[in-house]
């Protein structure tokens, strides 16, 4: 019998997504640095997204994937916390890598207050969302 997928031991690579109906940033992230960047913001909606992120996979090769879930601020999911679930499941679906949510709260806030333009801030957010994930594996 397979057993469970363990993003501490089992995974090495990941990229992270946080997702949005007309921009998508992607980040890449190491367990071993225990760090992510920003790579890219891929400009897609629905279904496009996943030809786009193909050849990040291809590249990157990562062992599991990571996508920012919003929430409201008191914890409550909204519209596009649905949206971001229905993109993970594609994501998985499509690729069959294991995939993990992470509570996104505030992530683009934080990357505006880290300098982070308007044209980078999907991707910058990512990182944060990976960096997060990371951290809660240690």
């Amino acid at each position: 019998m397979p057993h469970a997928f363990d993003p501490a031991s089992d995974a090495h690579t990941f990229l992270a997504f946080d997702y949005g109906t007309r921009r998508t940033g992607v980040a890449v992230g190491t367990r071993l640095l225990g760090t992510a960047r920003p790579l890219t913001t891929l400009q897609a909606q629905g279904k496009a997204v996943f030809a786009l992120v193909e050849p990040l996979l291809a590249q990157w090769q990562p062992d599991a994937l990571v996508v920012g879930l919003p929430f409201h601020p008191d914890g409550a999911p909204h519209a596009n916390t649905e949206l971001a679930r229905r993109f993970m499941r594609g994501l998985h679906g499509r690729f069959g890598l294991p995939v993990f949510g992470v509570d996104e709260r505030y992530s683009t806030t934080e990357a505006l207050s880290q300098g982070a333009d308007q044209a980078h801030v999907d991707a910058v957010s990512a990182a944060i969302i990976l960096t997060q994930f990371l951290r809660n594996l240690e």
